[in-house]
């Protein structure tokens, strides 16, 4: 069996995601979409909310299942005997950032593959963080995001609204 891990923050989940996730799923017998706790950022969803979202949005996917896990995703991948983690490029400027970590997890972890899934041009644009801009200013993320989370951001943010 081969297990990739699909590591993120996921906050919000977006259609850019979904096209990485549902790619992996027909690449890898298993996905492990590994939703982290980092304590870096500021998420406007709990780790509840994002895997609660995520795996009502992910169940037409029968070798997906969602998890949430703290520390080093190359750590998580072990303990779960993935083969490898398939990371999602949206633009060039993804590249280097990504290329590094691949290397870091590399040296922590030598038998662990790295897998970059270029995400289709529609979706190339779009970031999290663009997503809860554009909420939190009362616009339309509708095309961005699936429905339930495009319903979850009104929800945050009708008070602003």
């Amino acid at each position: 069996m081969r297990t990739a891990i699909c590591p993120g923050s996921f906050d919000p989940v977006t259609l850019g995601h979904l096209d990485i996730i549902g790619r992996a799923s027909r690449l890898f017998s298993r996905v492990i979409v590994a939703v982290s706790r980092n304590p870096v950022k500021n998420p406007l969803f709990s780790i509840e909310e994002r895997v609660e979202i995520l795996r009502n949005i992910l169940l037409p996917y029968p070798n997906v299942e969602v998890d949430s896990f703290d520390g080093l995703t190359v750590h998580y991948a072990i303990k779960h005997k993935a083969n490898a983690i398939v990371r999602g490029l949206r633009v060039i400027s993804d590249f280097e950032n990504e290329f590094r970590m691949a290397l870091t997890n590399k040296k922590l972890a030598c038998h662990l593959e790295t897998v970059f899934l270029m995400t289709r041009a529609e979706y190339s644009f779009i970031s999290s963080t663009t997503v809860k801009e554009i909420a939190v200013f009362g616009g339309s993320v509708r095309g961005l995001v699936p429905p339930p989370v495009e319903e979850k951001l009104k929800e945050k943010f009708k008070s602003l609204i």
